[in-house]
């Protein structure tokens, strides 16, 4: 789950920027406006090329060490990946059952569900506010990747198709009704999702985001319910097997294209900060959208290192704290993105450095209106 750091009141804060031309006596802004309408300039095009740079290291930094959990050692033993195989093929199907579960409703009734119920409540500005990953008008396409992680999980595989060893073949030997149910709750889902027009932000109110909605949370139902029963019927050592394969085929590769992907954005990010130019913006809006399919896609597996460690909201977290924000492309003081010790998502302290970095920060530094940034 995204870090809730500011309420959505909040968020709509505005901020005094003093790198922006503000009339004191303009009746709109009356001198001050959001973080979402600040722009870059050459005032703070440095600071601006060196918030990037940090925010892409920070995520580079999050994403070894999540791949390497899984794949070297986990706090100096073994691998998760190992540990997890080491589970009975009961316990770890259960944890695949719930994070799959879990990011069916997450994207259905948060993602999606959160917006139109405020549209739908009168609250409009709040609704548009809520919209995750709007400064790049890319939501459409990470819900659906939430969507194609659920499969990946279920298939055991990365390409849509049915893995030997999967869950959906074990299903299906056992009870062939119920991974038919599952497969088309899947691709229901997904497919919903999509006929959302693009960008999600400007069609809130549309009857396709509803049923998009409604499809997520029947693909929650079908999944811990009637994936669930069937699981408590199969043979262990065929749980252990889907077990492996889903940790050695989708959850380790998943990880390894998500490091290198943030790499990639971070050697974008340092090219642009070097010298500065619209063809730098665009390379790296690219790179923030190769590097975000992996992440999206690996949403059905939030536990293990991502949750005790902190990494998905250090990553991922959503809204963003814009009067922060503001505030560091003013300073250049990047110390308050970093925190240190054990995490606890009770902290406040580390909860208002993970508002100030990952990718939707990126997102904000990187893209204006769905389209990557200018120079001028």
């Amino acid at each position: 789950m995204k870090t809730k750091f500011l309420s959505i009141a909040a968020v709509a804060v505005c901020v005094v920027c003093s790198f922006t031309a503000c009339d004191d006596d303009d009746d709109d802004n009356n001198g001050v406006v959001t973080v979402a309408s600040v722009d870059y300039n050459s005032d703070n095009a440095k600071t601006w090329g060196n918030y990037m740079v940090t925010v892409a290291k920070l995520l580079v930094d999050d994403a070894t060490t999540l791949y390497n959990d899984w794949d070297v050692s986990f706090n100096g033993g073994k691998s998760y990946a190992e540990y997890f195989k080491s589970l009975s093929g009961e316990e770890a199907v259960q944890e695949i059952i719930q994070g799959s579960a879990d990011i069916a409703n997450e994207v259905g009734e948060s993602k999606i569900g959160d917006p139109v119920n405020k549209w739908e409540s009168g609250l409009r500005e709040a609704a548009v506010l809520a919209v995750e990953s709007w400064y790049s008008w890319h939501s459409r396409d990470d819900y659906s990747n939430n969507i194609l992680s659920v499969r990946n999980s279920y298939y055991g595989s990365l390409d849509g198709t049915v893995a030997d060893k999967s869950l959906s073949n074990l299903v299906k030997a056992k009870d062939a009704a119920v991974d038919t149910k599952i497969v088309n709750a899947i691709d229901d889902a997904y497919n919903k999702i999509i006929a959302i027009p693009q960008p999600f932000r400007n069609n809130i109110a549309r009857a396709e985001a509803k049923a998009a909605q409604e499809a997520c949370e029947e693909l929650r139902k079908v999944i811990e319910d009637d994936l669930a029963s069937v699981v408590e019927k199969l043979d262990e050592a065929d749980l252990k097997a889907a077990v492996a394969n889903y940790v050695d085929v989708v959850v380790v590769p998943t990880y390894k294209d998500l490091k290198e992907k943030a790499t990639a954005l971070r050697d974008a990010a340092k090219a642009f900060a070097d010298s500065p130019s619209n063809d730098g913006f665009k390379e790296c809006a690219t790179a923030w959208l190769a590097a975000r399919k992996p992440w999206e896609t690996s949403e059905a597996f939030l536990f293990g290192p991502v949750a005790d460690k902190g990494l998905d909201p250090n990553m991922d977290s959503w809204p963003l704290d814009q009067v922060g924000i503001t505030n560091i492309l003013n300073s250049g003081d990047f110390d308050d993105l970093v925190w240190d010790g054990d995490f606890d998502e009770d902290n406040d302290d580390i909860s208002a450095a993970q508002a100030l970095r990952g990718f939707h920060t990126l997102e904000f530094l990187i893209f204006k209106d769905g389209e990557a940034r200018k120079v001028n």
